[in-house]
């Protein structure tokens, strides 16, 4: 049994560089590979997995000192959250990883160039900015030349304020179109040409707020909505020239883009303040400051998604990872709305009672 197990394994080895394209990191491949192998393969028994993984890593290790091609990558909102462990992640990988960042001169950015091997270039990339866009575009062709750019992940984005969506000021939902959606389209148009000439990878992150109703969620959520809607098109679209795309839709995870509670009660109308009460609005600034009790620390979920649908022979259209990701979108798709909208409350703790409604119930009770 493990004489025929070292054979299929250096068979396998070697035969990936035959089937896949050659710009593909052949150790990092592997580790995609096996995921799959190992979750999919309902014959491979307990006793012959310990062997199998064993000779994996043996075998991994040796392949890791030995650089069968390059790999361009180019990510962007890599100064904080996802992105930034991201471009550390990919660049331990073996990659050549174009970072792209908000402010070049951030402690994120400086992170990256200290923590980070040579592989790495730090871009300045706002991605509402069409001009940098363009010009990290020119800066990423003249260093791929003929090879390609094998994927783009368009991970930059904000979560404004978690509020209701009466409170939000229209500046926040347009900031977060700007961001969230129309700066990653941006991005994508501008370095399709390079991975229509690699038949490479687009990754969206996107949300699972982009697929189902959340409270406090109306920005931020439409405009994940539209980058999915955009995401599953240009699947479509962008197979005929073998482009694969995928969006990414993770649960709550702790990567800090919001903005500041000042800026809704900046903008919200005296008589609307007056009606929610000022009680309710400094109980959205102590939802706030626990959300991070209620979101993962661990990004690792997501960094695999992502890794799965840049290698994977055959990526999934929409990755789902960290807790939850699964469980309200099946509660939305399969039972009743009422149901679902009761769910998220209880789950959300979103039954705080503005000012106005406490008065009428408490009028209601004395009459």
């Amino acid at each position: 049994k493990l004489k025929y197990l070292w054979f299929f394994s250096f068979s396998f080895f070697f035969l990936v560089q035959l089937l896949e394209p050659s710009d593909l990191n052949l150790s990092a491949y592997c580790h995609i590979y096996f995921s799959d192998f190992i979750s999919s393969s309902f014959w491979l028994d307990l006793h012959v997995y310990p062997m199998h993984a064993s000779l994996f890593f043996f075998l991994n290790d040796i392949l890791k000192q030995t650089r069968f091609s390059v790999v361009f990558l180019m990510l962007s909102g890599s100064d904080t959250g996802f992105g930034h462990a991201l471009a550390k992640y990919l660049d331990s990988l073996g990659f050549v990883v174009f970072a792209g960042v908000l402010h070049k001169d951030g402690p994120g950015a400086e992170e990256l160039r200290k923590t980070c091997s040579r592989r790495l270039s730090v871009l300045q990339l706002d991605i509402t900015n069409a001009t940098q866009v363009k010009e990290a575009y020119l800066k990423v062709s003249e260093k791929v030349q003929n090879t390609g750019l094998w994927g783009v992940v368009n991970n930059a984005g904000i979560l404004g304020f978690p509020a209701g969506g009466e409170l939000l000021p229209m500046s926040m939902y347009r900031q977060c179109m700007e961001v969230n959606f129309f700066g990653a389209v941006e991005v994508s148009k501008t370095f399709l040409p390079l991975l229509r000439k690699s038949k490479g990878r687009l990754v969206n992150v996107s949300s699972m707020a982009g697929g189902i109703p959340l409270p406090r969620c109306a920005a931020y959520g439409a405009s994940k909505a539209a980058l999915s809607m955009f995401s599953g098109v240009m699947r479509q679209e962008l197979s005929k020239w073998g482009v694969k795309v995928a969006a990414i839709h993770p649960s709550g995870f702790r990567t800090g883009w919001y903005l500041t509670f000042q800026v809704v009660l900046s903008n919200l109308p005296a008589d609307t303040r007056q009606d929610y009460g000022e009680d309710y609005l400094l109980g959205l600034k102590d939802y706030l400051l626990r959300m991070p009790a209620y979101c993962e620390a661990d990004l690792s979920p997501v960094l695999s998604a992502i890794l799965h649908a840049l290698l994977a022979k055959r990526p999934q259209g929409v990755y789902t990872p960290g807790k939850g990701a699964y469980m309200f979108p099946w509660v939305f798709c399969y039972l009743p709305l009422w149901f679902y909208d009761f769910f998220v409350s209880k789950m959300m703790n979103t039954e705080s009672v503005p000012r106005v409604l406490r008065a009428s119930e408490a009028k209601s009770k004395n009459l």
